[in-house]
């Protein structure tokens, strides 16, 4: 796959991913969109009523680390690169804020290099799947197939050989898709803070992308961003500076030791 028929695959699925931060929706298969209610002033999210619940709980899923504790876990969409993933590294460095980025096989063959400075300046680098598929559509044995090319891809620039994070593509999961994953070595990783930053002909500022993270943060929240938003490249520095000023800490996903639902 050419890097333009990459990119064109992927595009045309992103807008599907509206739903991620929507109600979560089922099809009689089982078949779920992950979506949730939001944090206002601080309050605890939810998934209480989604429909989902102990299919996370089962899996030992993330959705919510330490709701006792001011840390916030910041996680990153890389499906293909936009421009903005250096000034969002570069920034990390900066305020020496940890991050993993979930990537495709795309972004590994399109971008080495980044996927080189992540792994090198600390960040976790995770599974994002092949060729960003809807998992619950395909078979356990392609299921497996997707993981391990984006593991093995990510070793070969890396020099890491250890991979445990997936985050579903396009948030589109069932009791199957997180049993197989699960045997394959990852936690699924899901998200309690998000809005509508992926579609980049609709990019609305950095005040606008800071403002929807800032109203979001709770404690224990894992926040979801994507790298192709110019808003999020520039507001991240602000949106660190304002959690740091209300006393959250940034830690790694790997630092996550309580998960609450």
């Amino acid at each position: 796959m050419n890097k333009r028929y990459g990119l064109v695959v992927f595009l045309s699925v992103l807008v599907l991913l509206a739903i991620s931060v929507s109600p979560a929706s089922a099809s009689p298969g089982g078949v779920y969109h992950f979506g949730f209610k939001k944090s206002v002033g601080g309050s605890r999210p939810s998934i209480n009523e989604e429909g989902f619940k102990g299919i996370l709980e089962k899996h030992n899923a993330i959705f919510l680390g330490d709701t006792t504790k001011k840390e916030l876990y910041l996680t990153f969409d890389n499906g293909y690169e936009n421009g903005f993933t250096p000034k969002v590294l570069d920034v990390l460095k900066e305020k020496q804020v940890p991050a993993i980025f979930f990537v495709t096989g795309h972004y590994i063959k399109d971008q080495p290099e980044l996927v080189k400075r992540m792994a090198a300046e600390g960040h976790l680098v995770g599974n994002h799947s092949w060729s960003h598929p809807d998992m619950s559509g395909i078979s356990s044995v392609q299921i497996a197939s997707e993981l391990t090319k984006v593991k093995s891809g990510a070793t070969q620039l890396t020099g890491q050989s250890q991979m445990e994070y997936l985050r579903p593509p396009r948030g589109i999961f069932s009791d199957r898709v997180l049993a197989v994953s699960k045997e394959q070595g990852y936690i699924s990783v899901f998200w309690s803070v998000a809005y509508k930053d992926w579609d980049t002909k609709a990019q609305r500022g950095a005040r606008y992308a800071y403002d929807s993270v800032m109203k979001q943060l709770h404690p224990g929240a894992v926040i979801l961003l994507h790298t192709v938003s110019k808003d999020n490249a520039e507001a991240l520095g602000q949106i660190i500076d304002a959690a740091h000023s209300q006393g959250f800490t940034f830690k790694r996903l790997d630092q996550l030791s309580v998960k609450s639902y």
